[in-house]
């Protein structure tokens, strides 16, 4: 029997749409402003039948409905049907911005003691798809292979995060050889300057050589 925990969501990131809940439980599901669409939006940017989300085989698709101020992936703007990947940004005509979540993604914390985390430094909001640094937010969110790499060593705090896991958690449709050691250092270094921009005291992601790497993240 499936409840609405096996569905995937879409999760409100921006404006009124913060913290909104969108279950995805039908074969197709129309967004817009008019109070026919399945997910309502009640903003002058956003059309009256702005963009649907379709289940397929695959998983979860988006199209634009040929809305006037259009439909971003990624901040790519959506043109014909792109297939919805766990963490991809979806944003709705210049300001409303959701998360899309995987059924995978919406399980609670628990491995890495969530209890204990959550008074570190730094705390991700798993579900929400949010960074907290000394309880400031990280504005704009991070990129979703940022989000992965971070969310892979944050939730194991006592060890070293090897490469392999590393790419088999960002890069999940893509053979370990297949991706380069420069990609990984550049996501590493990106990620780092995303974290310095809001605490430049703590460095979030140790290098261990010849190992991986492991999150620092004192109370």
């Amino acid at each position: 029997m499936e409840t609405e925990d096996t569905f995937p969501v879409m999760l409100g990131q921006t404006g009124p749409l913060n913290g909104v809940r969108w279950v995805l439980d039908e074969e197709t599901m129309i967004i817009g402003r008019s109070p026919d669409c399945k997910f309502v939006i009640g903003d002058r940017q956003v059309s009256r039948q702005h963009a649907v989300i379709h289940k397929i085989e695959k998983g979860y698709s988006i199209r634009d409905l040929g809305s006037k101020n259009g439909t971003y992936v990624n901040g790519a703007r959506v043109e014909d049907a792109v297939i919805l990947q766990d963490g991809d940004l979806v944003q709705l005509a210049f300001a409303l911005q959701l998360a899309f979540i995987g059924t995978e993604a919406t399980l609670p914390l628990s491995a890495a003691g969530a209890s204990e985390l959550g008074i570190s430094r730094l705390r991700m909001d798993i579900q929400a798809r949010r960074v907290y640094v000394c309880r400031n937010e990280i504005i704009p969110p991070l990129s979703p292979s940022q989000f992965r790499f971070l969310e892979v060593i944050y939730m194991n705090p006592d060890r070293v995060v090897s490469r392999d896991e590393i790419v088999a958690s960002v890069w999940p449709e893509s053979e370990s050889e297949g991706v380069s050691e420069q990609a990984i250092d550049a996501l590493v270094r990106r990620l780092r300057e995303r974290l310095f921009e809001v605490d430049p005291e703590i460095n979030y992601v140790e290098t261990v050589r010849g190992h991986g790497f492991r999150i620092n993240n004192p109370v």
